[in-house]
């Protein structure tokens, strides 16, 4: 498999169906974006936290499969598609880190040990590629599932944030307003 083809050298793109598109189309913007998130939440592993490593292996494998779902304007019902389990899991995640950090009474800044300032910033690409995913959802059909997936893995990666910097002795910080 060649690198490059120059395919893309006019600006347009192959989608999974081998329909062409622009590069700069809503479509594009929604699972590069889901890439970009991909891409960061593999500089963050290792956390230095087995647990939370092989839950961002398997976000990792999650976002895999959700850019294969955006990338497919047509899918049949083999094709890779986010799941109400896969919400289902990172459910299960928050529900079970939230039992061991303290509640949370304010907002926070998104600060911490490296590893929880880098779950803080993924979270933040998570909730663009997640408005990425509804402006896509506004002009095409696409698997709502997959949007709900990213709305939930924002909340995770924020859980998940709190959680690493907790274990690493990190105090949260409130704004000041």
């Amino acid at each position: 498999m060649s690198i490059y083809t120059g395919r893309g050298d006019d600006g347009q793109t192959d989608l999974r169906d081998m329909s062409r598109v622009s590069k700069a189309s809503p479509r594009i913007e929604a699972y590069g974006t889901v890439d970009e998130l991909n891409a960061l939440v593999g500089t963050i592993r290792p956390t230095g936290h087995d647990d939370v490593d092989e839950r961002l292996r398997e976000i990792q494998n999650h976002l895999h499969v959700v850019q294969a779902d955006f990338a497919n304007p047509d899918p049949d019902e083999d094709d890779p598609a986010i799941r109400a389990d896969h919400v289902e899991t990172v459910e299960d995640w928050i529900d079970e880190y939230d039992e061991e950090l303290e509640p949370l009474r304010s907002f926070i800044l998104p600060t911490g040990s490296e590893r929880g300032a880098q779950l803080h910033h993924a979270r933040t690409v998570c909730r663009r590629a997640e408005r990425r995913a509804v402006a896509l959802a506004a002009e095409e059909e696409i698997n709502e599932q997959a949007v709900q997936y990213l709305n939930r893995l924002s909340d995770g990666l924020f859980t998940f944030g709190r959680v690493v910097n907790a274990r690493d002795g990190e105090p949260e910080e409130s704004p000041q307003y």
